[in-house]
């Protein structure tokens, strides 16, 4: 059973902070051996951050649509607009087996 605790806002910034760092620490032109097993887990097929930011947007548009008393055709358009970018998100995590196959094709071709 999933945890349901209530996330805070500084957990949030925490998550986002983390994402910045690796945005940054990839602008310091580290090795590839260093960068793919990040990649690894930021975009893991089943725990990775297009999964969860496509259930996450897909959860919130589902849930406002069912608590909003404004049904007007730009609320419409703002819920079509999220769950479009959640299967787009969601689509991101083919991501996850380039990541695999790059791993073995780099260090087999350096090793």
């Amino acid at each position: 059973m999933p945890n349901l605790s209530t996330p805070s806002a500084d957990g949030i910034a925490r998550t986002t902070a983390a994402l910045a760092q690796v945005h940054n620490y990839l602008h310091a032109d580290p090795s590839a051996a260093d960068v793919l097993p990040l990649l690894g887990e930021l975009l893991d097929k089943d725990t990775g951050v297009p999964i969860l930011l496509g259930d996450i947007l897909r959860n919130a548009a589902r849930l406002i649509a069912a608590q909003t008393s404004a049904e007007n055709d730009e609320v419409r358009r703002i819920l079509a607009g999220l769950r479009e970018a959640a299967q787009e998100a969601t689509d991101w995590h083919i991501l996850h087996w380039d990541i695999q196959r790059l791993r073995r094709s780099a260090f087999e071709t350096a090793g």
